[in-house]
């Protein structure tokens, strides 16, 4: 992707999805809310702050919710050089409810999204100049993976999403790695019923009205969402964040 295409469409603010109850983790991290379990003495949140820092974001929308007072001590309305806003959730919207209720709080046209319990060193800013030229209202950093056993599979056709279909254990395919770069409008132009998911309900949806691209990396990857891959984060993590910190 041409160096000058992806510093003019690179994208300045972000909403982190951070709201989610983290029940499969609540045996490795009782008395927190996922975005600060600890890795390596760190809140994972951190490592996700500074990545979107490294890429250019300067105001980042906080979608939280269980446990959010925790989270809002932690970083305050500013942390690291970012300006930090925060959407609650004061009852479960689903992360398609989260996200539309972080988007009412955007101040500009397109933004990144990303899941508060994912990261992958990839370049966002290919990701967002990938949906400027495809004129697409929407991108989604897509990962591929030697065991999709555990993901839902991205079916990709010519740079499009085309459908969704379940992963197979000890089967390679491209899964949806937790990046987006959007209209922050996108989803005010759909008919929502909250709560609902982003993943199941509001993509599969938009795919029969919309063109959505993605942009396929094979970038280090990881998420904590569940005890054995929180483990292995401990080690990886840190190691990862040193290229981009």
């Amino acid at each position: 992707m041409d160096d000058r295409l992806k510093a003019e469409t690179g994208a300045s603010e972000a909403v982190v999805l951070a709201g989610g109850l983290g029940t499969r983790l609540r045996a490795s991290v009782p008395d927190l809310p996922k975005p600060l379990a600890p890795v390596a003495g760190r809140p994972f949140l951190e490592y996700l702050l500074v990545k979107l820092k490294s890429e250019g974001v300067r105001r980042v929308i906080l979608s939280v919710g269980y446990r959010h007072e925790a989270i809002v001590d932690h970083f305050g309305s500013a942390w690291n050089g970012l300006d930090l806003v925060y959407a609650v959730e004061e009852s479960p919207l689903g992360t398609g409810g989260a996200l539309a209720l972080a988007l009412e709080k955007a101040q500009r046209e397109h933004v990144l999204a990303m899941n508060g319990d994912t990261l992958v060193d990839a370049d966002f800013r290919a990701l967002c100049a990938r949906r400027a030229a495809a004129g697409a209202p929407f991108a989604m950093l897509v990962r591929e993976i030697e065991d999709s056993g555990r993901f839902g599979v991205c079916q990709v056709e010519d740079g499009r999403l085309t459908g969704f279909a379940p992963g197979l254990p000890g089967e390679p395919g491209w899964i949806n790695a937790g990046v987006y770069c959007l209209a922050s409008d996108f989803l005010s132009r759909m008919a929502l019923k909250i709560p609902c998911s982003f993943e199941a309900d509001i993509l599969p949806a938009a795919l029969d009205r919309h063109t959505l691209v993605v942009e396929p990396t094979r970038a280090p990857f990881i998420d904590i969402g569940v005890p054995e891959s929180y483990a292995h984060a401990q080690n990886f993590i840190p190691e990862m964040a040193r290229r981009y910190s």
